[in-house]
């Protein structure tokens, strides 16, 4: 205000003094005249001049005023970001961890052009082209600033790679530590891919894509902190100026449920079966019954998550146990058999008389017509049988009978209570959800007849192997766990508890089950799926592929899957075997197999003990009477 009053003083003067000027000169004629005149044009320009100074003035003072506060703030303050680390995921590896996720330093490497004496510059350039691997040009280039100390030449070099390079003792080559301190590396390679994701950008951030790195993003990403103070001409910072700190939080470390040696194993057979049956694809599923833990989740096709750009076909990224619905086909059977029972209409010795086919009929005009007609599979007649033995010979019109005596309604409302209508909550992206929704009219007796045999109905393989477990471990359904714990970067833990979701069927019903699966495996289809000395049950299943084009299913296509446990008396593991468009159409001879090795396997690693030992000893004995 006080320089707008001195200019206004300022002009008040001039004024007065051009006033006088006009006063002294007007009788002096014409000339005077054009005197007058000029004055007037001159302060006119003058006033004009002084107005625009005023008002830019007030523009960059008033209106201007807080974007220059901040450009003057920035100028003279100092913001620095504090990177937090981010969080690294293990598995379980005995009483250690395996690294499956961590962190790495990288370095980059440079030139000093200034540096290299004329004579030795073929020499170096030769040098750097070998060991860096890099286009001799581009070295050139580089080298060719002669007046520069800093040319960059690499990026991303290891620890190793740095190490190897140093003792060349290349003249002008320097390292320093990446300004990005966040790079990922992934020491197992393809080893659980599908459950660990990988680091990559969404366009404009790198962050976790799939799998643990994306579900956790936010706990493994940790929170940034900053440090602000004044600083001086050059961009120091003035050490007699306060700092504000606030502080930055490290990203939470994850130990999974997932045993190292397990996994590994586990996709080694995976593979292998793969190969063996001329399959597309597969994956083996494996969990704890009782608490829900999971012990590997196996897939093939896989990938690197080191080298995720170079894949070409961007749906191995996903983890199919979870993503994937589709119709499990006969080792269904065994869920609809689990029900009868828990209804009380069935026990393991009702028989039942099959004719070899299931009709249902619609009515037109009060006239019966035939709408469709269900088969055994290849169109096999077994007459009277017990329930064990339709689970044996997996007769669907065996199923079928028993979903009759269940009735439509009540079938649906154990399905829901089994949860196929629901996500499991497994801390993994994208999961999917069975569907049921073929059964929402209960007149359709068709929906129902082929749900009991697992068609017309989907379910993701995790579902599955969710509700296998709940007939393993007493009828409860657990909640998929596959974190362990979290460490907190303060080092505090967070154990995470199993957790029951519902009880779904009753012990005594489960025990039941149990009995009729082991008699799948001793006696039915399930033979090449037993290992020697221990009660294992399970089921097969063989199902045909529905079209997504148009009604009905493909007659090229099958998936293959097989699920049980063992021991069915006090069952430690539950696993599902599921292979995509074998060679080998049967699960018989190929998902059941397979599922013998997986099994066999995880009782020696967790030394369980033989639940057939009396059995074996009293063999022996008879041998060595014999003998004598």
């Amino acid at each position: 205000m006080f320089f707008y009053f001195k200019l206004f003083n300022f002009v008040k003067n001039i004024s007065a003094e051009m006033k006088n000027q006009r006063t002294r000169t007007k009788n002096s004629g014409s000339f005077g005249e054009l005197l007058k005149s000029r004055d007037s044009i001159l302060f006119l320009i003058f006033l004009f001049l002084i107005l625009v100074v005023v008002v830019r003035m007030y523009y960059l003072q008033i209106v201007k005023f807080e974007e220059f506060n901040e450009i003057a703030n920035k100028q003279h303050n100092n913001t620095r970001n504090l990177l937090p680390k981010r969080g690294e995921i293990f598995l379980k590896n005995g009483e250690g961890l395996y690294s499956l996720a961590i962190n790495r330093e990288y370095f980059t490497a440079y030139i000093s052009p200034k540096d290299i004496p004329d004579d030795e510059i073929k020499n170096v350039t030769d040098q750097l082209v070998e060991n860096l691997k890099i286009d001799r040009k581009k070295v050139e280039k580089k080298i060719q600033k002669r007046d520069r100390g800093y040319e960059i030449l690499k990026h991303k070099i290891s620890d190793e790679e740095k190490k190897s390079i140093e003792e060349k003792n290349i003249t002008g080559l320097h390292f320093e530590v990446e300004k990005f301190k966040n790079y990922r590396f992934y020491p197992g390679g393809e080893l659980a891919s599908q459950v660990v994701g990988f680091i990559g950008s969404d366009g404009n951030e790198y962050k976790g894509r799939y799998g643990i790195e994306a579900y956790f993003e936010d706990e493994l990403s940790g929170e940034a902190g900053e440090v602000k103070q004044r600083q001086n001409a050059r961009g120091g910072w003035m050490s007699s100026q306060d700092r504000e700190v606030i502080s930055k939080y490290d990203g939470t470390d994850f130990v999974l449920t997932i045993e190292y040696t397990v996994q590994y194993e586990i996709e080694r057979i995976l593979k292998k079966a793969i190969e063996e049956y001329e399959a597309e694809s597969g994956s083996i599923s494996v969990i704890d019954p009782k608490t829900g833990k999971i012990l590997a989740l196996a897939n093939y096709p896989t990938f690197d998550p080191n080298n995720y750009s170079q894949v070409e076909n961007i749906k191995v990224f996903a983890n199919p146990v979870v993503t994937e619905a589709y119709e499990s086909g006969s080792v269904f059977k065994s869920i609809t058999m689990a029900i009868g029972l828990d209804d009380g209409k069935i026990t393991p010795e009702s028989t039942y008389e099959d004719h070899g086919s299931v009709k249902t009929y619609r009515y037109e005009d009060s006239i019966k017509i035939l709408d469709y007609e269900i088969f055994n599979a290849k169109k096999k007649i077994y007459g009277l049988q017990t329930m064990t033995q339709v689970l044996e010979k997996s007769i669907n019109t065996g199923v079928i009978h028993v979903e009759k005596l269940v009735g439509n309604k009540k079938f649906r409302d154990y399905l829901q209570r089994f949860d196929f209508n629901n996500r499991t909550g497994i801390e993994l992206p994208v999961e999917a959800r069975g569907n049921v929704s073929n059964l929402k009219n209960l007149k359709s007796e068709i929906e129902f007849y082929t749900a009991a045999y697992g068609q017309g109905i989907t379910m993701t393989q995790l579902q599955l192997l969710v509700a296998y477990s709940a007939l393993a471990n007493g009828g409860n359904i657990m909640k998929p766990q596959i974190v362990e714990k979290k460490i907190f970067s303060d080092k505090a833990e967070e154990i995470v508890e199993a957790e029951i979701v519902h009880r779904v069927i009753s012990e005594k019903s489960s025990r039941e089950i149990s009995q009729m699966l082991r008699s799948v495996v001793a006696n039915g289809h399930g033979k090449s799926a037993d290992v020697p000395g221990y009660l294992v049950g399970g089921k097969t299943g063989t199902a045909e592929v529905a079209s997504k084009n148009e009604k009905g299913y493909l007659e090229d296509r099958t998936i293959v899957t097989f699920a049980g446990y063992a021991p069915i008396n006090d069952p430690k593991f539950t696993v599902v075997v599921k292979i995509d468009n074998p060679k080998n159409i049967w699960a018989t001879t190929s998902a059941a197999p397979t599922f013998g090795k997986v099994m066999k396997y995880l009782l020696d690693f967790y030394d369980v003990e033989p639940t057939e030992e009396i059995i074996i000893e009293e063999e022996e004995k008879k041998e060595k009477n014999i003998d004598l």
